[in-house]
């Protein structure tokens, strides 16, 4: 298997990112869906993604915490120059709960472990999980653009950032990749955020591309979700909000049958079409699902389906907040 290649931007700096048109998001390799899988079983999955094309690998601190990083570094080893690493700071895990840590000094702190846990000398992609509304952007962007400067670094990234936030970041050092939730069940990035990417050059990476399962047709308001399971608390998957939203599916699935696609394939496809700089990152723990998802590199939506599946944004009103219902653009 092939994929095609993308390029989520060329900053001035000279780093271009080309990356294969789906990547891979290493994060239910380690945390939030149950029990992690072995190392070994992480390991091997990683490896099989990169076999078939992949070059992108996300991961992040807050994954575990930690042992994502551990994990992933460990399989990128022996291909760490033929892949692009993203992982994320943000986030101080020194009290009981971890909190929104931004400050330069700690962000600092932040790559140097990050890099330790990846067994590398640089991070391809560095993104801000989550904007810190007590740091200005100004010093985040600074703070990234040093370590950029000392070769730590090679992209700076935001996740989960308004347009302004977007601008304001971008006016310091470029921002290489926008990071935020994104699908046919997820649509507001295209109100403000996309549109901003858009203008600047900036790439887009949608997490959760296939909502967290839902698009796949394989959750539906009988699913019940294990310990450890993140979507046992997200409003999205409560039963009453699963109920109400397998309409979007039952659409999904109508032009998956006329597509000669899955599920899946098509909510892929349908978001390599909004953008050439759009690259999603599915995850998955098994080697049949990362097949099902690759293949969709290779489906080509008809005109007709593509305005179907548009059309689901204003003829089904999806039920229940994202995420933990707290999400929010800062």
């Amino acid at each position: 298997m092939s994929l095609s290649t993308r390029t989520l931007s060329a900053p001035p700096s000279g780093h271009e990112l080309i990356v294969s048109a789906i990547g891979f998001g290493c994060m239910g390799l380690s945390a939030n869906y149950g029990e992690p899988v072995a190392v070994a079983d992480g390991i091997d999955l990683i490896r099989a993604a990169h076999e078939r094309g992949v070059t992108l690998f996300d991961t992040a601190e807050a994954y575990g915490p930690f042992t994502n990083e551990e994990l992933v570094g460990k399989a990128v080893a022996p291909i760490r120059d033929e892949v692009v690493v993203s992982t994320k700071f943000g986030f101080d895990f020194s009290g009981e709960k971890r909190a929104l840590n931004s400050r330069p000094e700690h962000i600092r702190a932040a790559v140097e472990s990050s890099l330790g846990r990846l067994a590398t000398d640089r991070i391809d992609l560095y993104y801000q999980h989550r904007v810190d509304p007590d740091v200005p952007i100004e010093d985040v962007a600074g703070a990234v653009k040093t370590l950029i400067e000392e070769g730590k670094v090679r992209a700076f990234g935001l996740s989960e950032a308004s347009a302004e936030t977007i601008r304001r970041a971008h006016a310091v050092h470029p921002v290489a990749a926008v990071q935020s939730e994104y699908s046919l069940w997820v649509r507001e990035p295209e109100t403000d955020v996309l549109p901003a990417c858009r203008e600047l050059g900036i790439g887009f990476v949608p997490w959760s591309p296939l909502g967290q399962g839902f698009l796949t047709g394989t959750v539906d308001a009988n699913s019940t979700f294990g310990e450890g399971d993140i979507r046992r608390v997200f409003p999205r998957f409560a039963a009453d909000a699963l109920r109400a939203n397998e309409e979007l599916v039952t659409r999904i699935r109508q032009v998956a049958a006329h597509a000669e696609a899955t599920p899946a394939q098509v909510a892929l496809a349908w978001l390599l079409s909004r953008g050439p700089s759009i690259v999603p990152i599915p995850g998955t723990r098994k080697l049949h699902r990362l097949d099902e998802n690759l293949g969709a590199d290779a489906v080509t939506l008809a005109a007709e389906d593509l305005a179907a599946l548009d059309e689901l944004s204003r003829t089904v009103e999806v039920q229940g907040a994202r995420g933990s219902g707290h999400e929010s653009y800062r």
